[in-house]
């Protein structure tokens, strides 16, 4: 007596086991994740992310009463951590940048004590004034007005911010010959600058939570 062989499931296992791999199915959904993976190692190991240092586990919050540049530039990156996780950001980079009526601030959660405010404050008499500024933001709004826009335009070919602002091929960028932003409110998880000039530097610590917004 001959015997019968039932044929394959469509999702590539038998019927007789039940518990098998569709290694086909597993195979197209894996090979794209280890493609991104691989590219993102590529560009870490070039040096094509964002910071060039891995960003602490607190983002702080920026305000100022006005920000003007020279030299825009925009894109969409990534941070790493000490723990090499990946945060996704959007770099804003100026040539140029002048910041009236400065606020820094980030808030740390301690054991007993609870909350306690770093704030940082400058620029409320002479603008800060940066040069090759960098900032890795995952919110920004404000009144933002431009001067030669360039909308959509391959991130790996930005030339009007500093010598460094670009991202990776095919991602989405915008540039402009300048940039003023007008009540400024901005969360980030690292800033980067060639020169940072705070005239009437101010900081406190303080209990509590006290936020720049």
């Amino acid at each position: 007596m001959q015997e019968e062989h039932l044929p394959p499931d469509r999702d590539g296992a038998d019927r007789d086991g039940a518990g098998r791999v569709a290694w086909r199915r597993f195979a197209v959904l894996t090979v794209p994740a280890l493609a991104v993976t691989a590219g993102l190692g590529i560009a870490l190991a070039n040096g094509a992310l964002a910071a060039s240092f891995a960003v602490s586990g607190q983002q702080f919050k920026v305000s100022a009463d006005s920000l003007t540049g020279t030299g825009f530039a925009q894109y969409g990156s990534i941070d790493a951590n000490a723990r090499e996780e990946l945060i996704p950001v959007a770099v804003t980079a100026i040539k140029q940048a002048e910041l009236r009526n400065l606020c820094q601030s980030v808030v740390t959660t301690l054991p007993v004590i609870g909350d306690i405010s770093l704030n940082l404050s400058a620029g409320r008499k002479a603008p800060v004034e940066a040069t090759d500024l960098f900032v890795d933001a995952t919110q920004l709004s404000g009144d933002a007005m431009f001067r030669n826009i360039e909308i959509g335009r391959d991130a790996s070919t930005l030339d009007k911010g500093p010598t460094d602002a670009q991202g990776m091929q095919d991602l989405f960028g915008q540039q402009a010959d300048e940039v003023t932003i007008t009540k400024l409110h901005q969360t980030a998880w690292a800033t980067n600058a060639g020169t940072f000039k705070l005239s009437g530097l101010n900081m406190t610590v303080a209990k509590g939570k006290k936020e720049c917004f």
